[in-house]
């Protein structure tokens, strides 16, 4: 009896000691959060308020709005033409995101079930991921010179970029998520007289769901935020993206931050709605991905 109790005791003891290590964690959790409060925060009351209750003193600055008004809001819309600029960031964001997902996924396969056996897909696989690492400003101005000539300095060239630009990054999170898929499901297909495209098409696709959704929210989220592309393909032109105009905003209403801010928070929400609703699968891409088979 008294062994056992010792035992109780000193297990007791060790679960203490292992929640009171979880309190640093804990405590840089917390700080992290109001790190990321504070100046969504701010954003959200200086977009509400009126100039005139704009202080330079700390306590001003943090108390919220006399009266909410969405007044700052119809005025950025206005000022900064938000649904054309919508419409225009939309469109290239939603082709941005449906062609990679098919030619990132498809190379991702072709490359990741191959790379182990054959030294032209390991090859292939590090000279493209490789890529990460190449800052853009090496590119722009090849970019904006070999766009011009063959006469796609317009959002068809925006998407052409951000697909050839994201592709090391979706091969990587790709043929990651390969390996979680078992080569049975492969071989069964191939058994039943399935072609590999038809293989593909039918089991390994379908079977990358929630890693779609992960490279979907990432992809959308660089296309969505972007604004060196557009404005070294399309700037001066009237097909401006939301950031793009927000930029031309900036700088004529530099002074202005009720309405800069107002403008940043109309921009945030359709991208926010996006990644609220592919969240679950996004989690599920992640977790299964960092599973090593």
């Amino acid at each position: 009896m008294v062994n056992s109790t010792k035992v109780v005791y000193a297990t007791d003891k060790t679960k203490v000691k292992k929640e009171r290590k979880n309190i640093p964690i804990t405590v840089l959790l917390i700080i992290g959060c109001l790190t990321v409060f504070f100046p969504l925060y701010m954003t959200v009351i200086i977009a509400f308020k009126q100039p005139s209750e704009m202080t330079n003193d700390i306590a001003g600055a943090l108390m919220p709005p006399s009266t909410w008004s969405l007044s700052n809001f119809a005025q950025a819309m206005e000022v900064t033409d938000f649904w054309h600029s919508l419409l225009n960031s939309a469109l290239i964001t939603v082709s941005t995101v449906v062609l990679s997902i098919l030619v990132h996924s498809l190379a991702g396969y072709a490359v990741g079930r191959n790379m182990d056996r054959s030294k032209f897909y390991k090859f292939a696989y590090l000279y493209m991921v490789s890529g990460m690492f190449v800052p853009f400003a090496i590119l722009m101005m090849p970019e904006v010179k070999q766009t011009a000539m063959m006469g796609i300095d317009n959002p068809v060239g925006v998407v052409i970029l951000y697909i050839v630009f994201q592709m090391p990054q979706s091969l990587l999170l790709y043929t990651g998520y390969l390996r979680n898929i078992p080569l049975e499901l492969e071989e069964a297909a191939y058994v039943d007289g399935a072609s590999t495209w038809r293989t593909y098409w039918s089991i390994i696709f379908p079977n990358m769901k929630p890693m779609h959704a992960t490279v979907a929210v990432l992809i959308a989220m660089a296309a969505w935020n972007d604004v060196m592309t557009p404005l070294v393909l399309m700037g001066g032109s009237d097909l401006n993206t939301l950031p793009l105009a927000q930029l031309n905003f900036q700088t004529a209403f530099s002074t202005n931050y009720n309405l800069a801010f107002a403008s940043y928070l109309l921009s945030m929400i359709p991208i926010l709605i996006f990644y609220l609703i592919c969240q679950k699968q996004i989690i599920g891409g992640v977790t299964n991905g960092a599973v090593k088979g």
